[in-house]
């Protein structure tokens, strides 16, 4: 099967095979036939079999008829990161080459002026992340009302990065007669309940089983320390002994890892990029285009890279940390081993990423084959075990001899004999020592004196005592008491 077979126009198939494209890809025999009818589709199909192409090759086609409206695009493209919507923009500038389309991207980290006037002129296509695409709305500068066709690309990570609410909005905002194309590789629950909401009596294109790998893939699994040095230093020994390496993407679970690995490699000499969510739109951009101009070879990232990213030339992908979500261990891997050509996924994995690998092998419906030692992951055992608390508090462990059974008949006697032994000699340091006398009671000194004799005295007698106290004072009046009283002088003259 070609492409002329499928109903394209020729201007796109001409620039399909401009491009070195002569045969489609299962999905994109499949799938594009039911665009070019105006039929809602649920495509599913493994990282790197041209989903991107299933949908933009039919647009264009369905594009040379009519004209876009000021404010007013005709088709939608939701994506859930900046590199894809950029990446989708890159493919439709390549293939609509014979095309006089407008093309407008709406991505955070550019200026909204920018932006504002490339919608102002209309928009055939137009190719944007939700937040940043809502932001536009609210502000009064884009309307939705006059969109033919939506697409809601990479629908499971739209699912994971909490953009659902965000695209049930937008779509509200969509006229009901819309065309809607959702594809994603992973097929969760969830992503079965959205697609029951959003499209109408659907064509299911299912090539390949959700969340499989393509066999061109050759995954492993290699042991390592717990502790990041130790890590690093497994890392380093598999890009040395790695064969035909042109260029590697490294996955981190966190983003200060990131940094932290990046200037790691760069002080062993090798070529390093970093990629993550914190950085700005511009950065992101360059190390991208560096990664795919091979001016940098190793490109250390987040997850944002695992999604949709189409860089053919990557032999490798070297799993650092072991992805905490066994569907990203599918997108990872899938950025090599695209297009037919072969590739190589490493996982570096610890005696804490168990429960993670099993999660994993069990979504791949495979075992990742280990290669290498298990002598760092045996060490960790031993010191996790090592490190575990003792069970009881203030149990009394037995010391060897009281550990050990009683084996032999000799060993017995042998225990007999020495409590004879101990016995004789107890009873000879008794005989010479002195007997101690009886002590007697030491009397009470000083003010307890008089206290324990009134306390040995009867009770009788200790009330009749009090009979003879003095009330009051007693003999220490207080000196204030026995001062003059003087009279005043008018008192005296008028008792005169």
């Amino acid at each position: 099967m070609s492409f002329d077979t499928l109903g394209l126009s020729d201007k796109v198939v001409s620039a399909v095979k401009a491009c070195g494209y002569t045969d489609p890809t299962p999905i994109q025999a499949e799938a594009i036939p039911h665009v070019l009818q105006r039929r809602d589709v649920l495509g599913l199909a493994q990282t790197g079999t041209g989903k991107t192409a299933s949908f933009t090759l039919p647009m264009l086609t369905l594009l040379e008829k009519g004209r876009a409206r000021a404010r007013m695009p005709r088709t939608l493209i939701l994506e859930p990161t900046r590199e894809l919507a950029a990446q989708v923009e890159d493919n439709f500038v390549k293939y609509g080459v014979n095309h006089k389309l407008t093309v407008a991207l709406l991505i955070g980290g550019v200026s909204f002026e920018e932006q504002g006037k490339k919608i102002t002129r209309g928009a055939d296509v137009l190719i944007a992340t939700p937040g940043r695409l809502l932001d536009h709305v609210e502000r009064g500068r884009l309307l939705l009302t006059g969109v033919e066709i939506v697409v809601i690309d990479e629908a499971d990570r739209m699912l994971d990065m909490g953009f659902i609410p965000d695209i049930e909005r937008i779509i509200k905002l969509i006229p009901f007669t819309r065309q809607t194309l959702l594809f994603s590789a992973t097929m969760p629950p969830e992503i079965s309940s959205l697609a029951d909401r959003f499209l109408q009596n659907p064509t299911r294109v299912e090539v390949s089983k959700p969340a499989s790998v393509v066999d061109t893939v050759n995954q492993s699994l290699v042991s390592s320390g717990s502790k990041p040095h130790e890590k690093r230093a497994v890392l380093r020994d598999r890009i040395y002994a790695a064969e035909n390496l042109t260029n590697a993407i490294i996955f981190c679970n966190r983003k200060r890892d990131i940094a932290t690995l990046a200037r790691s490699l760069e002080k062993h000499g090798h070529s390093v990029g970093a990629l993550h969510g914190d950085m700005d739109q511009h950065s992101r951009l360059k190390t991208l285009a560096g990664f795919r101009d091979n001016e940098i070879t190793l490109l250390v990232a987040s997850d944002v890279a695992a999604r949709g990213l189409d860089i053919p030339t990557v032999s490798h992908v070297f799993n650092f940390d072991v992805p905490s979500h066994a569907e990203d261990y599918v997108h990872r891997i899938g950025r090599t081993g695209r297009a037919g050509r072969s590739g190589e996924a490493i996982t570096i994995a610890t005696s804490a990423d168990r429960k993670y690998l099993a999660a994993i092998e069990k979504l791949i419906g495979t075992q990742i084959p280990q290669v290498g030692d298990a002598r760092h992951a045996q060490t960790d055992d031993a010191d996790a075990n090592a490190r575990k608390p003792r069970r009881g508090r203030g149990r009394k462990e037995k010391t060897a001899v009281e550990a050990a059974p009683e084996t032999t008949e000799a060993s017995s006697v042998a225990r007999q004999d020495t409590r004879s032994d101990d016995t004789a000699a107890g009873e000879e340091r008794a005989a010479r020592e002195p007997q101690k006398r009886e002590r007697k009671p030491r009397e009470p000194k000083g003010r307890n004196a008089k206290s324990s004799e009134q306390d040995r005295k009867p009770k009788r007698e200790r009330n009749n005592s009090r009979d003879n106290e003095p009330v009051g004072f007693g003999d220490q009046i207080p000196a204030f008491l026995l001062r003059p009283v003087r009279i005043a002088k008018e008192a005296e003259s008028a008792e005169n």
